[in-house]
């Protein structure tokens, strides 16, 4: 019997059906938790420009309207810099009291992390950070470059 002329799925059809689903359950369980999904996002949503100079490594980072209070700048796992925060939104009294109605809102509010893995010769005890005008600066030190081994001249006897 032809099972396509009576546009009837075969048995064989529906548990591919079924195994297909199996495999789309278990593709759920592995999929991403949301916490990480945010981190991620927030992540991407903070450009960043790195520059390295003779002396140091510097960080610039856009951050307008932001307080220092809302910023934090951590060292982890000895050799990770992170720069994260919350940017928050405008008190909602301000909305309540003045009648004010957003008609549209597009700067980006919430939270913020970008995580840099710094190189052997960062020196993690020496690491400042201001904010000026809107824009962080992250500046760590580089270590002075070990000296160079000197030959050990050995005296050869003459026998």
């Amino acid at each position: 019997m032809d099972f396509g002329i009576m546009r009837f799925d075969p048995p064989v059809l529906t548990l591919h059906n079924l195994l297909d689903a199996a495999d789309n359950a278990e593709k759920s369980v592995d999929s991403p938790t949301r916490k990480y999904v945010r981190d991620a996002k927030a992540m991407a949503a903070t450009p960043v420009d790195v520059k390295e100079l003779p002396t140091s490594y510097v960080f610039v980072v856009d951050m307008p309207g932001m307080k220092a209070g809302d910023v934090k700048v951590q060292v982890e796992d000895g050799n990770v810099l992170i720069i994260s925060g919350e940017r928050k939104r405008e008190e909602e009294n301000q909305e309540k009291e003045g009648g004010v109605k957003y008609l549209k809102m597009e700067r980006r509010v919430g939270k913020f992390m970008r995580k840099f893995v710094l190189p052997e010769n960062a020196n993690v005890e020496s690491i400042s950070a201001a904010a000026t005008d809107g824009v962080l600066t992250v500046t760590v030190e580089k270590l002075p470059p070990p000296e160079p081994k000197k030959p050990k001249t050995i005296q050869v006897q003459i026998a």
